[in-house]
């Protein structure tokens, strides 16, 4: 490692080069080549997950580890078609009239022997396999035909659909015609879909990133920042980049009553968006005190435990109509979470 440490030069340039190092020990690793080369690599694999250029020595629970995942993603290749994946819908409330504005679409995995496999899980595991492309295009066409299915039996309901997309998925070339597919199939308007981008997409290719915006913003669909305030980029992209909404990470809601600076963040974002002309949406709203500021600073809108935890299409259903949950909350405790909450 520490001879890597120095660059090589290549072509009158000088490279970095890091190293990911697996060990293994005979005998107590294997008594053959064969073997010891399988452990040496189950410890490298080790390595390279924890960010690589470290070494890490072979232990039994790599092989054990390794099994787990291989089998999940076997079983991921058919979750789609055997009906195991469906989607949560967690609703996002106007935070000064009280009223249902839209729902966030959160895919969901139930195994017939696993049970509820977390998102924080499996999604990465789709992503790293390339299945994210497939199961990203049938999230877009299920979240909208339920779009519509909710305008048939609630014509007053009127609702935005938010979807999140994920890098590879927005790399894929296919994005534009998943969503106009999804679009023609349900027959919702395009404004009611709101694509949820991260920082980090952005970074790597903003020409790429901003024609591939542009040609989704003349279709008519709307696009979020998510996870606003958590990555790198630069801010430029704001006024450069066709985006109609921030949303405000829950790593600063949630401290709001213990870590001051998290209130001078929010109140920030809240500038730097009305200077925008951008919707701002809180995310992880868990208590009265935070809605309370998010209110204060003149925030859009807000989901959260506070005001109701992702739901299945009946109980989002149950929503139209009643009480908005929103007033009088003093002394409202947060709903329980639910088995599986990462988004």
């Amino acid at each position: 490692l520490d001879c890597f440490t120095e660059s090589f030069e290549l072509r009158g340039r000088s490279i970095y080069v890091t190293a990911s190092i697996g060990i293994a020990v005979a005998p107590v690793d294997g008594h053959t080549p064969k073997a010891l080369m399988h452990a040496a690599e189950a410890a490298m694999e080790r390595s390279k997950e924890r960010g690589g250029n470290c070494s890490n020595f072979y232990a039994r629970h790599m092989d054990e580890q390794a099994l787990a995942q291989l089998y999940l993603e076997q079983e991921l290749h058919f979750a789609l078609e055997r009906g195991q994946l469906y989607l949560d819908y967690q609703p996002q409330w106007d935070l000064r009239s009280g009223r249902l504005h839209g729902v966030e679409a959160l895919l969901r995995w139930r195994h017939p022997q696993l049970g509820l496999i977390s998102p924080a899980v499996f999604i990465p595991l789709a992503d790293s396999t390339g299945l994210i492309a497939a199961i990203g295009a049938w999230v877009l066409r299920e979240a909208c035909l339920q779009l519509r299915r909710w305008a048939k039996l609630y014509p007053a309901a009127s609702l935005r659909m938010s979807v999140n997309v994920s890098p590879r998925q927005f790399d894929s070339g296919t994005l534009e015609d998943d969503v106009a597919e999804a679009i023609a199939m349900s027959g919702i308007a395009p404004a009611q879909l709101e694509l949820e981008i991260t920082e980090s997409m952005m970074a790597k290719n903003v020409a790429a990133v901003a024609l591939t915006l542009k040609n989704l913003r003349t279709q008519g669909v709307r696009v979020a920042i998510d996870d606003f305030g958590t990555g790198y980029s630069s801010l430029a992209y704001l006024a450069d980049l066709p985006i109609d909404t921030l949303k405000i990470d829950h790593s600063f809601v949630r401290p709001l009553e213990t870590k001051p600076g998290c209130k001078a963040i929010i109140a920030s974002v809240m500038a730097l968006a009305r200077g925008l002309g951008l919707q701002v949406i809180a995310e992880g709203v868990e208590t009265s005190a935070q809605l309370a500021y998010l209110r204060q600073v003149g925030c859009d809108e807000g989901q959260g435990f506070l005001m109701a935890r992702p739901l299945s299409p009946a109980r989002v259903a149950a929503l139209f109509g009643q009480p908005s949950p929103l007033p009088g909350l003093n002394g409202l405790e947060p709903a329980a979470a639910p088995d599986c909450v990462a988004d």
